[in-house]
């Protein structure tokens, strides 16, 4: 069922993604990791949904959304950074495989992040993020969503890997098996993996081969 929301503001968190901040629908039960589909209310848009995960926590009263823009898709993510604070979106009911399971190893490519956001965030307001790690690739630093925020959740548990550029505190390298197998000395503990699909199954692949479980490998199926 789609619910009618209203955008009341926006901000830029990067160059090229926005924190988008808007009404929620009285009832609205999303648990952290959770996705929704969201389209804009206009005839023009409103058939065209697209995956995005609330990076709001439980207790908010409103929604916020982190989404990257992709212009030279000319698509969604293009239109919805162009809105205004007024504008109406429309909101599925949540849905996904993406919940928190326990302490362990996040692992994110790009806008991947965003499922994790909301868990991080509830798990630092609880104190239970002991035995939580972060592994975060992105293309250039420039890139890092809330790198700050993530640096003082997990301090010297947060990794920072950079492919096309570096600065300090971002490694110029990608999260392949190699990395994996130097960063991670427990291959018995539980995995959050989320980004391009190819990244997902790359990385899942990786784990499994080193000695993961694929039972402990949370990821969107």
């Amino acid at each position: 069922m789609a619910h009618e929301i209203e955008l009341l503001m926006t901000e830029f968190v990067t160059h090229d993604v926005k924190r988008f901040i808007t009404t929620r629908p009285p009832g609205f039960d999303v648990t952290p990791g959770q996705g929704v589909d969201l389209a804009i209310a206009t005839p023009e848009w409103s058939e065209k949904t697209r995956p995005f995960t609330p990076t709001s926590l439980e207790e908010d009263r409103v929604l916020e959304f982190t989404i990257k823009r992709y212009p030279d898709h000319q698509g969604v993510t293009d239109a919805l950074h162009r809105l205004e604070p007024g504008a109406h979106l429309l909101v599925s009911d949540p849905w996904g495989s993406i919940r928190y399971e326990g302490p362990g190893v996040f692992i994110a490519g790009g806008a991947g992040i965003t499922p994790f956001m909301a868990i991080l965030r509830r798990l630092a307001r609880d104190g239970q993020l002991d035995g939580c790690t972060l592994l975060f690739s992105n293309k250039t630093p420039a890139d890092i969503i809330c790198a700050e925020e993530f640096r003082h959740y997990l301090g010297e548990r947060c990794t920072f890997l950079c492919t096309r550029a570096t600065a300090p505190g971002c490694e110029a390298r990608r999260i392949d098996k190699d990395l994996l197998r130097e960063r991670i000395g427990d291959f018995g503990q539980r995995f959050y993996t989320c980004g391009p699909k190819v990244f997902v199954r790359e990385i899942n692949a990786a784990l499994v081969e080193l000695g993961a479980s694929p039972e402990t490998i949370v990821f969107e199926k």
